[in-house]
């Protein structure tokens, strides 16, 4: 995955949970499409329908806590988001986003140069750059680039295994 992209930037706080990415009444719902527009409505009821595909979010530390329900990295990468950059993740969230193809980045110094609205590029397993400035980031491990370049962890395997 060492393609670029460039997204809007979002910014939330700590602790974003599970119950805040997807409220628990909004699983009612047969399919993750019907319950994207109702992502992150307990914090903000407007951030759905303005995320635009490739936007990314920035947000503080331990992202995705709370319940493992796997809808959670679903809504948001069925929302168009290229990326989550958080100082930490929630061990469950992370492996639930990796496994249905959405980039985490783990990073405590993006925050404090970016604010809600900026223009971020994303390279990933390199680099973002932000405001006139690259900040470098982690590369990921090859069995994690192999699932996120294949689209989950599913798809992934139905092409090791010669399926697709």
């Amino acid at each position: 995955m060492s393609e670029s992209f460039k997204g809007r930037v979002w910014v939330l706080g700590d602790d974003i949970d599970t119950d805040i990415i997807i409220p628990t009444e909004y699983l009612a719902f047969k399919t993750v499409k019907e319950m994207a527009p109702y992502g992150f409505s307990p914090l903000r009821p407007e951030l759905a329908a303005q995320i635009k595909p490739g936007d990314v979010i920035v947000a503080g530390s331990n992202f995705g806590c709370g319940s493992s329900r796997e809808q959670a990295p679903e809504v948001v990468k069925a929302l168009g988001i290229g990326a989550i950059i958080a100082k930490s993740f929630a061990r469950i969230f992370f492996r639930n986003a990796i496994n249905n193809g959405l980039l985490l980045i783990e990073n405590d110094q993006v925050q404090d140069v970016v604010k809600e609205g900026d223009e971020i590029e994303v390279t990933a397993g390199s680099h973002v750059t932000v405001n006139g400035q690259t900040i470098e980031i982690a590369s990921l491990p090859d069995n994690l680039l192999e699932i996120l370049n294949a689209g989950g962890l599913v798809k992934a395997m139905r092409k090791k295994n010669g399926l697709d």
